[in-house]
């Protein structure tokens, strides 16, 4: 880890005397002890035992919930709320303390991460704590006053929500220099939704506990949601690693040609514009997300010298470059959570009127995230500039998709793809980064021709290349 910056320790500095000063009227000798000392080792039994995730940064070890699901999952914030509705606001910032300073916090130093971690939540706990007292929180509570007491249970949790995350706002600035609204607006307003969740099962638990089950109510409430979050951890580590699977299959084919790096997330980006405009459902957009990114997958199994050529190829190179579907197709075959991603990187070359390749299939034959990623592709590969000729511009490219539109591509998805543009800017690569390209207006390297002389050789060259 990087050294932090004097800003950022000093800022660190602060917030633990700010925890200090909240906790300390604690010892008065008014606390209930008990309660404080069972809450603090259900919340340091909570953060030692999740798995924790995505904590790699000092932010991350004390991030929200809204912003980054995973890096919070060993943070069970319902007992800190629960403490902050029970306890006074000085005894409830010290129930975080054992939890915070024993938890899972990811790479060294892990003392300042703990020690952060238990600042934060500390004076957290303790707003939330006085939020609720200024609302009548203590006297509902004690009287069980349903539905009043869902309004200071509210005003905790989101106490809780706004303070958290503006000093997690606080640390991103100083150590990471991060943007102001970065660091603050978008986690906040992602962050109400779940800690206005965790209110209430800290106002469940509460209740319980006031009533006749006593600190037994603590299990019966926190058990459940304890497996739904280790369930979640499950969840979230399966989704990194298909994303990690992804990623070395798309740099292993990046590797072999510098010329197309960056192509393949560019075309899993424009097919998720389309899939959103023709109104695909979200599970499947994830999947064509996959499909856009993985669709050249095959040409691992094309010879690099064909994929760098710069001049025209032989009928007996185009074939070999034409295998790239069906091998990338064994590639990915027994990858299961691909589902419908695998017929798109088997057909993305076939087109509209049955010219295209490795079947022939025609109109809807053709599965219709391979009609998403072909126009994708064809897009990017026209607005990037490439070994045997500069890129076009967005327009000309999108003129020429329209031409094509009914022989070559989906109609319905080439319109997608022009309206999602309407509203989005598209980065195409650039023409510094490539070498070796011809200046403008000279005679570059003919262009290979396309498979059917009936079709558009201008928008279906830049397919048959990488």
């Amino acid at each position: 880890m990087r050294t932090l910056p004097p800003a950022a320790r000093g800022y660190i500095a602060v917030v633990l005397l700010a925890a200090c000063s909240c906790a300390a009227p604690a010892f008065d000798g008014r606390t209930p002890w008990l309660t404080v000392a069972v809450l603090a080792v259900l919340y340091a039994v909570c953060e030692i035992g999740l798995p924790s995730a995505g904590r790699g940064t000092l932010a991350a070890a004390g991030r929200n919930p809204g912003r980054d699901a995973p890096a919070g999952i060993g943070s069970f914030y319902p007992v800190l709320l629960a403490a902050a509705l029970m306890l006074p606001p000085s005894a409830a910032a010290l129930v975080a303390l054992p939890g915070s300073l024993a938890g899972r916090v990811g790479q060294s130093p892990r003392w300042l991460r703990r020690c952060w971690r238990a600042g934060q939540l500390g004076v957290a706990t303790f707003a939330a704590g006085h939020a609720q007292r200024l609302l009548g929180g203590e006297r509902a509570l004690n009287g069980l006053d349903f539905p009043y007491l869902l309004l200071p249970a509210a005003a905790a949790a989101l106490t809780f929500c706004v303070v958290a995350t503006t000093l997690v706002g606080g640390v991103l600035v100083t150590a990471e220099r991060c943007p102001p609204r970065a660091a603050w607006g978008t986690p906040l307003l992602g962050s109400i939704a779940p800690h206005l969740t965790y209110g209430m099962v800290g106002l469940m638990m509460a209740a319980l506990w006031r009533g006749s089950y006593g600190a037994f109510a603590a299990v019966l409430v926190l058990l459940p949601m304890y497996i739904a979050c280790w369930v979640f951890a499950q969840v979230h580590r399966e989704h990194t690693a298909h994303r990690a699977t992804v990623r070395a299959l798309v740099q292993a084919v990046e590797i072999k040609d510098r010329y197309t790096r960056g192509h393949s997330e560019r075309v899993g980006r424009a097919s998720v514009f389309i899939a959103r405009e023709i109104g695909m459902a979200e599970d499947r957009v994830d999947a064509l997300r996959f499909a856009g990114i993985l669709h050249d997958i095959g040409k691992i199994g094309v010879p690099t010298r064909l994929l760098r050529k710069d001049g025209p190829l032989t009928p007996e190179e185009r074939r070999v470059i034409e295998l790239h579907p069906e091998y990338g197709h064994e590639v990915v075959r027994g990858i299961a959570f691909l589902g419908e991603a695998r017929a798109a990187i088997l057909h993305h070359h076939e087109r509209i009127d049955g010219s295209g390749y490795p079947f022939g299939l025609t109109g809807d034959q053709i599965p219709e995230f391979a009609r998403v990623v072909a126009v994708a592709d064809a897009f990017d590969a026209m607005t990037s500039t490439r070994s045997y000729r500069r890129a076009r511009g967005v327009g000309e490219a999108l003129a020429e998709l329209r031409r094509c539109a009914g022989t070559q591509f989906d109609p319905a998805m080439v319109t997608g793809l022009i309206s999602a543009l309407d509203r989005h800017v598209w980065t195409p690569t650039a023409t510094a980064d490539v070498p070796d390209l011809p200046t403008p207006g000279a005679a570059g390297p003919a262009l290979p021709l396309p498979r059917s002389a009936g079709a558009s050789a201008t928008a279906a060259a830049p397919d048959h290349r990488p």
